[in-house]
């Protein structure tokens, strides 16, 4: 028999479905459409892919949106690369039962995700001014004074700075994500495991890594879409400009400059629509290529 979908459950999810429809698909399908008019004499005009060919083909606009595609990349890798090994690492640490006050670590490790990226982007900031910042003392309290650098004021080093900054403040996120799958680890295949003498790291490595992988893979498509999704660190710590020189920009506060303007650059709701369609294009195919490398590597550790 067909199930039919009873009254009351199409009552108590109209809310949330008018709610999602009206604050997130339309405006996405909105701004679709806006991506396809350019601003003519008699207002906006249909054109197409005209305003992609110019976001890729004119110099003036390309060079910009290639500098932040290649940014958000190198953010999104530093977060790969560093904070989901830190966390994995730091839930495999406190879900250790002879651990004490591992609800103390947990805690204090994940407070920094609930903090306004305002307030982290100028408390970062000052800490690591060279002016007042408390960076140079504490580097020479343990005698590496001449390792410090204006980090943020410098082109080669301002977007690895945030990033980490970044590292700092979300690395709470996969480690809670994987500390949760650990426990839900049934103790009849560790038990299982000891019994073969699988033990300690081993016991990691071939059995708890293996069965953690969904988690490790749905943790890699929140960081790429978050980190594509990025601008109010850069944005609180570098202003619009992203400065030194747009060497902090990505796809986000270029968006921002556009859409809106900034200082003497008019906005352009058109071809910042155009940047939009791009970045939700790339996180799209993101998406499926993460999903469908996921999949495969499942293929692989299935009993």
């Amino acid at each position: 028999m067909r199930s039919r979908i009873k009254p009351h459950v199409i009552v108590f999810l109209a809310p949330a479905v008018i709610v999602y429809t009206t604050v997130m698909i339309f405006p996405l399908f909105n701004t679709l459409r806006l991506a396809l008019y350019t601003s003519g004499e008699e207002g906006r005009v249909f054109s197409g892919l005209q305003n992609f060919r110019t976001l890729f083909g004119d110099p003036r606009w390309s060079a910009s949106f290639w500098n932040a595609l290649g940014n958000n990349f190198w953010f999104f890798f530093i977060h790969m690369a560093v904070q989901n090994p830190i966390g994995i690492a730091l839930a495999a640490i406190l879900s250790s039962p002879r651990l004490r006050f591992a609800a103390f670590y947990r805690s204090a490790i994940f407070i920094p995700t609930i903090l306004s990226f305002v307030i982290v982007g100028f408390a970062w900031k000052l800490i690591l001014s060279p002016i007042w910042g408390i960076a140079p003392t504490m580097l020479e309290w343990v005698g590496l004074k001449s390792l410090y650098a204006p980090w943020l004021g410098r082109e080669e080093t301002a977007l690895t700075t945030l990033a980490l900054v970044s590292v700092w403040q979300f690395v709470g996120i996969p480690m809670m994500l994987i500390y949760a799958a650990l426990l839900s680890i049934p103790e009849e295949i560790l038990e299982a495991g000891e019994i073969d003498g699988i033990t300690g790291m081993s016991a990691f490595w071939k059995i708890k890594l293996p069965l953690i992988l969904p988690s490790i893979g749905i943790i890699s498509i929140l960081t790429f879409v978050g980190n594509f999704n990025a601008f109010d660190l850069i944005y609180a710590a570098q202003g619009a400009l992203a400065g030194p020189d747009f060497s902090t920009d990505i796809l986000g506060t270029f968006l921002y400059r556009t859409f809106f303007g900034f200082q003497l650059q008019l906005g352009d709701p058109l071809m910042g629509s155009a940047i939009a369609t791009a970045m939700f294009a790339i996180i799209l195919i993101g998406v499926c290529i993460y999903l469908f490398g996921i999949q495969t590597r499942l293929r692989r550790y299935q009993f």
